[in-house]
């Protein structure tokens, strides 16, 4: 710890089942002298549980640049706090991750307080490979943008691991199919409650039983790899590339300028390779 400087507790908590909130967690709660909360309505609720009093503060994702700047000072001056989310770890998918940054460029000792975690839980009861696996978070809510992070992942050839909602899975899910392909897949639903349920199978049969099971609860959603093997991309000769947007109707000047803008040379260097290649010039 820093003298002077209080310390920020990074504290789980259940992702379903209160038992799984551990005994450091219930005590780092207690002593912290300020709680920061994604939702203190929803977090009182939980301390109630466990007989925990201290005073709340609300972090999340709408308040966090305004939030965040506040809590760092109190930090600086000396106050404990712990900050949860409504589940699991703060700072997966989580505001959490942006305090914990700044708490560190501040000098502030960042202490976490491990426990149940959706992703991992998830994971595990997949049956699909643990170990390398990637992890997304959740996809974007936009289609364009979502679409295009389909496409930046798609050669990922470890198990990947998203969240979703349940008002977006079946969008999500036909995207995932439009740019990657059917694939092993897992869905797992109310992960630690009584139903609890793990979906296993491909991304078409999977949309197959949401027709017929209509989607509740946050979704953690395991995917397979990629099988493709990518050859590597062999670099087209700058040149080339200009003689190639010229053949497809793009103007000398505009070729020049994207070509040399993509390969970060002078397009006055490049104008010149040119005009050499095509004689103009000795």
């Amino acid at each position: 710890m820093v003298e002077g400087k209080g310390t920020l507790y990074l504290c789980a908590t259940p992702i379903g089942n209160l038992s799984d909130m551990t005994p450091r967690a219930v005590e780092m709660l207690k002593a912290a002298d300020l709680i920061a909360a994604e939702d203190t309505r929803h977090t009182r609720q939980l301390l109630t549980h466990f007989d925990i009093h201290g005073p709340m503060i609300s972090y999340h994702e709408h308040n966090k640049e305004r939030q965040g700047p506040i809590l760092i000072e109190k930090m600086l001056n000396g106050t404990n706090i712990a900050l949860v989310s409504d589940a699991g770890f703060p700072g997966i998918a989580d505001p959490g991750e942006a305090l914990a940054k700044e708490a560190i460029a501040a000098g502030i000792t960042v202490v976490p307080v491990p426990g149940a975690n959706a992703a991992l839980t998830g994971l595990i009861g997949s049956g699909l490979p643990c170990s390398p696996f990637f992890f997304g978070g959740f996809l974007p809510k936009s289609k364009k943008n979502r679409r295009e992070k389909l496409a930046e992942w798609k050669h990922i050839t470890c198990t990947i691991v998203l969240y979703e909602a349940p008002h977006r899975i079946v969008d999500v899910l036909k995207d995932i199919l439009n740019a990657w392909g059917d694939r092993p897949m897992v869905l797992a639903r109310e992960l630690t409650k009584i139903h609890e349920e793990f979906f296993r199978g491909t991304v078409t049969t999977a949309l197959n039983f949401l027709a017929e099971n209509p989607p509740r609860g946050e979704f953690v959603v395991v995917m397979g790899g990629s099988t493709d093997i990518q050859e590597p991309e062999k670099l087209m000769d700058p040149l080339e590339k200009v003689r190639m947007l010229m053949a497809q109707g793009t103007d000398k000047k505009s070729a020049l300028g994207a070509v040399a803008k993509e390969y970060k040379i002078p397009k006055r260097e490049l104008y010149n390779r040119l005009l050499k290649e095509e004689g103009e010039v000795k």
